[in-house]
């Protein structure tokens, strides 16, 4: 009785799981590929905090230069 369960469970191991396993890591990478609401909100505040550091690290060099001149030597 047991003997006819064999063939579909090696047609299902054979053929369905490795379509199903594939299927779902494909979905799995595509939804990956997608940036969510919140990452996006987070990269637009890093793409505006990038220009005030930007400012803030210049005008450090500005006063370095201007009280310790070879403070660059030293790094």
């Amino acid at each position: 009785m047991g003997d006819f369960l064999y063939v579909p469970i090696i047609l299902f191991m054979v053929v369905i799981a490795p379509i199903w396993i594939i299927a779902h890591y494909v979905t799995r990478w595509r939804t990956a590929k997608v940036l969510s609401a919140e990452d996006e909100k987070m990269l637009a505040e890093l793409w505006d905090l990038a220009p005030k550091l930007e400012s803030r690290i210049n005008t450090l060099e500005r006063i370095l230069d201007a009280e310790a001149p070879d403070w660059r030597k030293e790094v």
